[in-house]
């Protein structure tokens, strides 16, 4: 029998209320192999693709609270990371700049300080019902005995479940990583999700925001017109205030041509990429 036999079930899962089209750039600049899956409606599911924390004897808390703020720093959308190791488990919630909130479940069953911050940044990042989910997001911080800390990360599984989060089949906190892998892999719509190179990540991440209500303003026809538009409009202005001896006018005059030049380069920049 292998050391490996020994060593007790270790696994992370990190929840993100988006479509995986919007989760893909994300996870790609965390620079690690990762397996993404649709996980419900506006649900989607990372699962790490090896397990480096082994080796390096990385802490699991730590590591997927770095993970879920990686993933939002930049979004708008929230992530609940799942971590499991042996008698204790825990999670982590992250949402843009707001302040990573952690909650550990230990093996005694004893809360630690600050549970009922984490549940109630819980609740209210991912817009969970303040009655029905509050109670039972309460009741899994009650101490007991009994119930172990993996089950306790299976009951918030559960609440997230009538937030519309629907894991697929293996994908469950208390099961070991290899076979974590094994179930994401098996899944119809999963997808492997690597780091591609600053080419295509800043491709991905100029797509991804084109995406927006200014998207038709920074490419196509809309962008080369507003680009002429805005050079002839402050070249005009700065022409014109400078004749009438006025500094700051002609210094806006200039910043608005120069904008316009910035416009029909980066449209045609994009073209070429």
């Amino acid at each position: 029998m292998s050391a490996t036999d020994h060593r007790p079930a270790a696994g992370v899962l990190l929840l993100c209320r988006a479509e995986p089209d919007r989760v893909r750039p994300s996870a790609q600049l965390l620079g690690k192999p990762l397996l993404l899956a649709p996980a419900g409606e506006d649900w989607s599911v990372l699962v790490p693709g090896a397990e480096s924390w082994r080796d390096e004897g990385e802490e699991l808390s730590v590591l997927t609270a770095d993970w879920a703020h990686a993933l939002t720093v930049a979004e708008s959308w929230p992530v609940v990371g799942l971590w499991w190791d042996g008698a204790e488990a825990g999670f982590v919630v992250a949402a843009a700049f707001r302040r990573t909130v952690a909650h550990t479940w230990h093996a005694d069953g004893t809360p630690p300080p600050g549970a009922e911050e984490a549940m109630t940044a819980l609740r209210a990042r991912l817009g969970l019902d303040p009655v029905l989910d509050g109670a039972a997001l309460d009741r899994l911080i009650e101490p007991d005995a009994d119930i172990d800390a993996p089950a306790r990360a299976l009951g918030l599984v559960a609440v997230l479940a009538r937030a519309g989060l629907q894991l697929g089949a293996g994908l469950a906190p208390g099961t070991d990583a290899p076979l974590l892998r094994e179930a994401a892999a098996a899944l119809p719509a999963t997808e492997t999700v690597e780091w591609p190179g600053w080419r295509d990540a800043l491709r991905a991440g100029l797509d991804e925001s084109e995406r927006g209500m200014l998207g038709a303003w920074t490419r196509g026809p809309r962008a080369k017109a507003l680009g002429v538009a805005e050079i002839a409009a402050g070249v005009s202005v700065a022409l014109c205030a400078r004749r009438a001896g006025r500094r700051g006018w002609a210094a806006a005059g200039w910043a608005l041509a120069a904008d316009g030049v910035l416009t029909l380069a980066y449209d045609r920049w994009r073209e070429r990429m």
